[in-house]
C-alpha cells in the first residue's frame, strides 16, 4: 500500500474546497473537467505518488472546482494496469480524494460494445461489472477506513442510475444499460474472446474502472458508472479497432456526455450531504 501522507499534504495545500464528488474521466472524456468553475489545475506529475499518464486522450491533470453546484475533483485521465502499474497505484487517486472528503465517485470510460443492439456513441449506464482483470486492489493488508469484505450486490448506486435516466429522458440523450466487463489489455479482444464474453453476460468491454469501483465501495462511496460505447467489438463489425476511433467517438459524444454529467451533479447538489463513517 502506497503511503498517502505526502499526497494528502500536497493536495490539502492546493485545494481550496473539500471535494464532494470525484469524477474519473476516461479516454477522450476529460473535457467535462474544463467546465469546472474557479478551477485549480494540477498536473499528475506534480502530485506525490501520482505517476505520469502515458495514454493518448488522457491529459493527466487533476482539476478541482465547482460544477452543477457541487464541489468536484476531476481526474483528466487515469492510470492503467496495462501501463505497468500495480493495482494500488491505479486506485491511489480514489483513496486520496476520498480521504479529502469525496463521498461519491462518477467513473467514466470508453468501451467496446459486446451487445449487438448497442451502437457507437451510446452512453451505457453501468448496472454491474465482471472483473476479468484477475487483479483486486483490496488484496493485502486492510487499508484504514476500508472494509475487508465490501458488499458488491449493488456496486452502482440505484438512485444515481435513476437520476441519470431521468436527466437523459428530459434532455433527449440516448442511454442504454448494461454490464461492463473489465480486462487488463492493452490488446483488443479477438472475435472468439468477444463471443465468450457475450455468453458470460457482458454488454461492453474495457480496460479500466473496476479497480476504482472496488476501492470506492470498500470506502463506502456511492458509485455511478458510465461507458461511452466507441465501437462494436471484434466479430460484430468488419472494421479493425484503433485508439483513434475511440478518441473520435469520444469527441462526437462529448457534449452529450457533459450534459448528462452536469445534470447528475445538479441532482446531487439538492441532496443533503452525508459524511462517510
Amino acid at each position: 500500500m502506497t503511503d498517502l501522507t505526502p499526497t494528502l499534504a500536497f493536495l490539502r495545500e492546493r485545494l481550496t474546497e473539500r471535494p464532494r464528488v470525484l469524477l474519473s474521466l476516461g479516454s477522450g472524456l476529460g473535457g467535462v473537467a474544463d467546465q469546472l468553475e474557479d478551477a485549480v489545475r494540477i498536473p499528475f506529475t506534480d502530485v506525490p505518488g501520482f505517476p505520469r499518464s502515458t495514454v493518448i486522450g488522457h491529459k493527466g491533470v487533476l482539476v478541482a472546482g465547482r460544477l452543477g453546484g457541487v464541489e468536484c475533483a476531476a481526474l483528466q485521465g487515469r492510470f492503467h494496469i496495462y501501463e505497468g502499474h500495480d493495482p494500488a497505484t491505479v486506485v491511489l487517486p480514489i483513496r486520496a480524494l476520498a480521504a479529502l472528503g469525496a463521498t461519491t465517485l462518477l467513473a467514466s470510460n470508453a468501451a467496446g460494445a459486446l451487445n449487438p443492439t448497442f451502437r457507437a456513441g451510446d452512453l451505457m449506464i453501468l448496472d454491474d461489472h465482471i472483473n476479468f482483470m484477475f487483479r483486486n486492489p483490496l488484496t493485502g493488508p486492510v487499508v484504514g477506513g476500508e472494509e475487508r469484505f465490501p458488499d458488491m450486490s449493488h456496486p452502482y448506486d440505484p438512485g444515481l442510475q435513476a437520476l441519470a435516466e431521468r436527466i437523459a429522458l428530459e434532455q433527449g440523450i440516448r442511454v442504454v444499460r448494461g454490464v461492463y466487463l473489465a480486462l487488463t489489455g492493452p490488446s483488443y479482444e479477438t472475435p472468439a474472446e468477444v463471443a465468450m464474453y457475450r455468453r458470460l453476460g457482458g454488454d461492453a468491454v474495457g480496460m479500466s474502472t473496476v479497480p476504482e469501483v472496488l476501492v470506492a465501495r470498500a470506502l463506502g462511496l456511492r458509485v455511478f458508472g458510465i461507458s461511452l460505447i466507441t465501437n462494436l467489438a471484434a466479430g460484430l463489425a468488419a472494421e479493425p479497432q484503433t485508439h483513434d476511433d475511440v478518441l473520435a467517438s469520444a469527441a462526437e459524444a462529448g457534449e452529450r456526455f457533459g450534459r448528462l454529467v452536469r445534470g447528475v451533479l445538479e441532482g446531487i447538489a439538492t441532496e443533503p450531504e452525508v459524511e462517510l463513517a
